[in-house]
């Protein structure tokens, strides 16, 4: 059986490998910094463990001052890497705020020969910030459940073993020791954190590739130019729908883009794009959907509306972007957008004839004069001058 020293060097060596592993992940996509945040942190935790372990072989004020100093920086850099996988945010200033409280709480009675106290402080921190970990983890689950929640389990059982070192030691009432605590708790939590150790380990690479699997996604389903989701993502997303009249389809295109790009150069064609997009977005309510479908055609889907309002909503983004002054160089650029809008019908149409039907009204549109909106069916043109009432 293996004592509790053979346990912590095993701990210190399970550690030390995940550093290299994690930190191997992290250079193979540096974007994820949270992972280099947590590198640090179980580069501290292993400092600490190896300090630790000096102690348990020669009692020494100097090695469970050291000990304690990196172990409760580690955690609490753990507890910082959680909340910026979470939130975003750098961890530093966290991370710095965190150590030094536990280390003016933790690391005076160590000084003062109360090594069992500041032992104990240590554990609860420990504790502390490890059920920390996890409950950022869980509060970011949506990202991907199962390494996440996972992920938080190990981080809290892991939590709970150090508080049984801490009860132990209160119980016992061994405010000083003189030497390396040995008994069940200490043991179970070698045991518990080398278990730990190689889950979270297994989780954190799951969810390093979990990650990169949504990015390669989010890359492929997004419009490169103007951020707005691209054919291939309106498709997947609405192409097995059936539309009722109260869901409209507008299709836009930019008026003479063609002209533009000859005249002004494809920077300036793209900025009009961008532009564009931009407006797109202002002119509609969260939850409704806007695409590029290539080049210079765009299209948006309006949910609960009536024509009219779908005629009022394209309407006013026509106006607005037609309002827009473009400075290119020494002149002054004004574009004009065409729309053509479509309704399901009441028995349900499917989504690409929809889309069909407004792509026709855009025609009309264009044959019409341009800069102008035309509602299919019907077809009647409203030019994006005209001031209306709409339902």
């Amino acid at each position: 059986m293996l004592d509790y020293k053979s346990l912590l060097l095993a701990l210190g060596v399970s550690a030390a490998c995940l550093v290299v592993t994690l930190f191997g992940t992290w250079f193979s996509r540096r974007t994820d910094s949270f992972l280099l945040t947590l590198v640090v942190a179980l580069a501290l935790i292993v400092t600490g463990i190896f300090a630790y372990s000096s102690y348990t072989l020669q009692s020494g004020e100097m090695w469970v001052c050291m000990a304690y100093i990196f172990l409760v920086t580690g955690f609490s850099t753990t507890y910082a890497a959680s909340v910026q996988f979470r939130t975003g945010r750098k961890p530093w200033m966290l991370t710095a705020v965190l150590s030094i409280l536990c280390i003016a709480v933790g690391l005076p009675p160590l000084l003062a020969d109360l090594d069992g106290v500041g032992l104990i402080v240590m554990n609860v921190a420990a504790a502390a910030f490890l059920v920390g970990t996890g409950w950022q983890y869980v509060a970011a689950r949506r990202e991907a459940p199962g390494p996440l929640c996972g992920m938080a389990i190990l981080y809290a059982l892991s939590g709970l073993s150090f508080v049984l070192c801490a009860l132990v030691l209160i119980t016992e009432k061994q405010w000083t020791l003189g030497q390396a605590p040995d008994n069940w708790a200490e043991n179970l939590n070698l045991g518990v954190c080398i278990a730990g150790m190689t889950g979270i380990g297994a989780l954190s690479l799951a969810l390093h590739q979990w990650r990169m699997a949504a990015h390669h996604r989010h890359e492929a389903m997004t419009d490169a130019l103007t951020g707005l989701m691209n054919r291939r993502a309106l498709f997947e997303e609405n192409g097995h729908r059936v539309l009722k009249p109260s869901t409209a389809v507008v299709v836009f295109d930019v008026d003479r883009f063609k002209s533009i790009n000859d005249r002004f150069g494809h920077a300036t064609g793209d900025l009009v794009l961008k532009l564009f997009a931009e407006d797109l977005r202002s002119g509609i309510t969260p939850g409704q959907t806007v695409a590029r479908l290539g080049g210079e055609e765009f299209t948006m889907i309006l949910e609960n509306v009536l024509p009219g309002r779908a005629e009022k909503v394209a309407t006013d983004i026509c106006r607005a972007f037609a309002a827009r002054t473009i400075p290119v160089g020494d002149t002054i650029l004004k574009c004009t957008v065409s729309a053509g809008i479509a309704v399901g019908s009441a028995g349900g149409e499917p989504f690409e004839a929809v889309l069909s039907r407004a792509d026709n009204a855009l025609f009309e549109a264009k044959r019409g004069g341009r800069d102008r909106v035309v509602v299919a069916d019907y077809l009647r043109p409203v030019t994006v001058t005209e001031t209306r009432t709409s339902a």
